[in-house]
């Protein structure tokens, strides 16, 4: 779409326009625009007689804004607020921030997406959580002192995100599972985002709402919200975006995720000390509430224990985090079973809780595969026979 060009018909409009500090670049924006609402001006484009918020740039200093207008204010272009992530822009940035996008790693993104399908085809979709990341303390006598959870607020490539836009207030069913967290001794913050220039993932802002606490808490920028959490501040620059990942691999529905929780992880880490693991989701049980690990797997076989699924060393350990904090926090060990590693046809969810899993799991480690990393895993191993199949009866049981 060009300046002064004609609009005929309600439409979605990319706009391009270039952006300053964006060097050699072009930012594009998506606006819900209506017929007759554009006029060409000296000073760029501006809406005419509606209630609407458009993009506007000028051809003399290629700015982009917002003008919202109401009826009778046809020739104003007044805020910079116009704030957009487009697919292509998060996918980039993933290409920069993973450090290998191996085939495991990409099959665990998309068995998330999938077991989230698949509970609300149970009739148990609004119990499942997004996922996000759980992060503790490091350093000599802190290490593990102090734990927080984080989770983000998924991009929508079509909405706006700008600076003064009013921030979401997070789903109660979050807030009910991660009330449950907090009992346990983990902080919670939903972190909701403002995207002051189009396109560019490096001027995201997280602003932070602490969850699962009794006295409604207001937004706060996500470092300002965790002053006083232990977090030791890091003490020089690391360059977390120095990957070239191949985001191609990566399907278009599970982008906007994928990218929230990574660019959450790197804010976290540019300024803390910390480690970090990944939460695949939370359930929200009728007994108990569940921090899930979810994996695809064809099941392996051995003479000692029969068919088996394997789980990474890392993944058991935090099990076994959540296991020791106990009160209402249990946690799944959820596997998408497919039939072999070439067809990779669903067979069956599954399931098995962390108390199950450690009363059958192997007491010695054999290598794995490629773990999610890209390098050599080490893995325990639970009988088949000992998960349970997933079904809304079972889930019901939970």
């Amino acid at each position: 779409m060009q300046a002064g060009q004609k609009v005929n018909k309600d439409a979605l409009i990319l706009l391009k326009t270039s952006l300053p500090g964006i060097a050699g670049g072009a930012g594009n924006t998506l606006a819900p625009v209506f017929a007759g609402c554009f006029k060409a001006l000296e000073r760029g484009v501006c809406c005419v007689g509606v209630q609407a918020y458009l993009v506007c740039y000028s051809s003399a200093g290629g700015y982009l804004n917002e003008a919202s207008h109401s009826n009778g204010g046809p020739n104003s272009c007044d805020r910079i607020l116009m704030g957009t992530l487009s697919l292509e822009a998060m996918r980039t940035y993933l290409s920069r921030s993973i450090t290998n996008l191996n085939q495991n790693k990409l099959r665990g993104l998309l068995a998330e997406v999938n077991l989230r399908s698949y509970l609300a085809e149970q009739g148990f979709g609004n119990r499942i959580s997004r996922g996000g990341w759980i992060v503790r303390t490091k350093g000599p006598a802190i290490f593990g002192q102090s734990t927080v959870a984080l989770f983000p607020e998924i991009p929508d490539p079509l909405a706006d995100y700008a600076v003064d836009r009013a921030l979401p207030y997070p789903d109660p069913g979050l807030h009910t599972i991660c009330a449950t967290f907090h009992q346990s001794g983990i902080s919670s913050f939903f972190c909701a985002a403002t995207v002051p220039e189009t396109d560019n993932p490096g001027s995201l802002r997280w602003n932070a709402i602490q969850l699962g606490v009794p006295v409604p808490q207001p937004y706060a920028p996500l470092i300002e919200r965790l002053a006083g959490t232990g977090f030791v501040l890091r003490g020089r620059n690391y360059n977390f975006l120095r990957y070239t990942a191949d985001a191609g691999t990566i399907p278009d529905l599970a982008v906007p995720e994928e990218f929230a929780k990574e660019h959450l992880r790197i804010t976290f880490n540019t300024n803390y000390m910390a480690e970090i693991s990944d939460i695949d989701g939370l359930f929200w049980g009728n007994q108990h509430t569940y921090p899930i690990e979810i994996k695809e797997k064809a099941p392996a076989d051995s003479d000692d224990m029969g068919l088996y699924f394997g789980l990474d060393i890392g993944p058991f350990v935090k099990l076994a985090y959540y296991a020791a904090k106990r009160g209402n926090l249990h946690s799944l060990y959820v596997v998408r079973e497919i039939d072999n590693a070439t067809d990779r046809n669903l067979v069956r969810w599954s399931y098995i809780t962390f108390d199950h899993l450690a009363q059958f799991a192997s007491w010695g480690s054999r290598a794995g595969g490629t773990n999610m990393q890209g390098g050599a895993s080490a893995v325990i191993r639970i009988p088949r026979s000992e998960f349970t199949v997933l079904t809304a009866a079972t889930l019901a049981q939970l």
